[in-house]
């Protein structure tokens, strides 16, 4: 083996740029195999397109094509009516990773990272060798920008193909999405079919057009209004760690520490700034990014350790529960319903709520275990179910005392369980983003959000228990009501016919009586609950 020197090895290293360093761990993004990197595509293509309208506040249109070339090969188009994108950005958002405009703001969105669409093409360049078309719109007056991209990935940065523009006919405003890819397209679990589904429930103010080859699926909005607007909140104390206080400490244009703490975060009043500097024994006055090491650690801990309001929660946009029911009953058909959305709460200084709708009945698979949506920013999880909080929250439910059959942990039968986490930073276990960190905060939310459910289901199947039983012995006794009308006429010496009116009148009376469900033990079930 021929030794080298350190002045030969140091010739061999080379900065590595992130495209470069995802063309070959394409698996980190969830890029895993040809069905799954198909979902991934269409998911981050539709992403994107649900924020730009939704941030534009367009009510948004959306066409989704599949195009089957053959077995492993794959063209997929997604066309929006949203803001479009101007010209000189196009590039950029579609060429280069970890560019975007959600990673700095503290608020609810879809997107987080700035990999998503352009991690798409860069798959879609690697497995076919074939550049992204991209054509853009901002307005009826304004022409139409069409650009054929590529993604330099020795540099990270956009190679354009051919640029052009005309006034074809096209949308007044919004942006197509055309790239071919390898992938599989199957139907059932874990596909583009059901990842369509899901998102219609999950966002029920867009409407969706979904193509494969020539079948098409249509799923119309099912409200007329975009949901609340989630607003930019600053950093909360509890939720920063040391280097990222450090550099916000350097960088800040607040002239003195005192002003730093209490405009650059939110929920620290000048009493609490004024009370952690002086445990630190650092100058109100001093200028932030004079500070040193020890300095901006005894400040950092000091805050962490008072007593600071929770952040505020209108950076959340939930979707609501009677929107949420609505949802699930139009896509699902489902015989019973019931959402709950829980208060907003606050993971490592980060606001989130959790949002649960359990469907029962109608056209749900009656056999086989329970569906389980899971839903992060609105955006349906479908890979990775058995590391995710939804899931391990689920199975430590005993489903026994709601009256749900269980194998095991799993509950059984027609039963569906949505849970949608809204945050302004969603905690993945993964860059692919596929399942939703178990965090205690988070864990106990869920678990506290599926039993307010679960006890209005065990309520309705009560109910439709006790209906049933009623409905057998009444169906049993008119079954002999002409025999004992006979026998009480025999009695009676009454006509026959008007003993057997009377009795029928009164089974009536008994089946619009019986309709009401009993409620009675719930409070006992949520103490019971309380306690365990």
């Amino acid at each position: 083996m021929a030794i080298k020197t350190a002045e030969q090895m140091a010739g061999e290293q080379r900065e590595i740029s992130v495209a470069e360093f995802f063309e070959k761990n394409r698996h980190l993004l969830g890029f895993d195999n040809p069905m799954k990197a198909l979902l991934i595509t269409v998911k981050e293509m539709v992403d994107n397109s649900l924020d730009a309208c939704q941030e534009a506040g367009i009510m948004p249109e959306i066409k989704v094509k599949l195009k089957i070339i053959n077995e492993d090969r794959i063209k997929i188009s997604v066309e929006d009516n949203g803001p479009g994108i101007m010209k000189e950005q196009m590039p950029r958002i579609f060429g280069k990773l970890l560019y975007g405009s959600k990673f700095y703001k503290m608020q609810q969105s879809r997107g987080q990272q700035g990999i998503g669409v352009s991690a798409a093409l860069l798959y879609s360049q690697l497995t076919t060798g074939k550049a992204t078309l991209v054509r853009s719109r901002t307005a009826a007056n304004k022409p139409v920008h069409e650009m054929t991209i590529r993604i330099d990935t020795m540099k990270n940065e956009p190679i354009i193909l051919n640029n052009i523009t005309y006034d074809k006919t096209f949308n007044d405003h919004g942006t197509y999405i055309e790239m071919e890819i390898e992938g599989k397209y199957r139907k059932g679990d874990r596909s583009v079919d059901e990842y369509m589904k899901e998102t219609a429930i999950s966002n029920p103010f867009a409407k969706f057009t979904y193509y494969v080859d020539s079948e098409k699926i249509i799923y119309p909005r099912l409200i007329d209004k975009l949901p609340i607007e989630a607003k930019s909140i600053k950093p909360h104390p509890y939720g920063v760690e040391l280097g990222i206080f450090e550099r916000m400490a350097k960088n800040t244009k607040a002239k003195s520490v005192l002003s730093f703490i209490t405009n650059d975060f939110c929920r620290v009043g000048s009493g609490t700034a004024k009370a952690v500097l002086k445990m630190a024994k650092v100058s109100p006055n001093n200028k932030p990014n004079h500070l040193d090491h020890q300095e901006i650690e005894k400040i950092l801990k000091g805050l962490q350790k008072s007593k600071i309001m929770n952040p505020p929660t209108n950076c959340l946009s939930p979707i609501g529960e009677q929107v949420l029911e609505k949802a699930v009953q139009k896509d699902l058909k489902t015989e019973f319903q019931a959402a709950i959305t829980r208060p907003p709460s606050v993971y490592r200084g980060m606001p989130f709520l959790i949002e649960v709708c359990i469907g029962y009945g109608g056209e749900l698979n009656p056999k086989g275990t329970a569906q389980i949506m899971r839903f992060a920013n609105r955006v349906p999880l479908l890979y990775q179910a058995s590391s995710c909080a939804v899931t391990k929250a689920v199975q430590s439910i005993a489903w026994g005392q709601y009256h749900v059959e269980h194998q095991g942990n799993n509950p059984t039968g027609p039963l569906v369980i949505a849970v949608h986490m809204a945050s302004v930073w969603i905690p993945y276990t993964s860059e692919s983003k596929e399942a939703l960190e178990p965090y205690p905060e988070i864990s106990k939310e869920i678990r506290l959000a599926i039993q307010d459910c679960a006890r209005k289901l065990k309520s309705y199947l009560a109910g439709k228990k006790r209906r049933q039983l009623d409905a057998k012995r009444k169906g049993l006794f008119e079954k002999y009501l002409p025999t004992v009308a006979d026998a009480l006429a025999d009695l009676s010496e009454e006509n026959n016919a008007m003993i057997l009116k009377s009795l029928e009148v009164i089974v009536k009376k008994e089946k619009i009586e019986g309709e009401d469900i009993d409620d009675a033990g719930e409070a006992e079930e949520i103490r019971e609950e309380t306690n365990e």
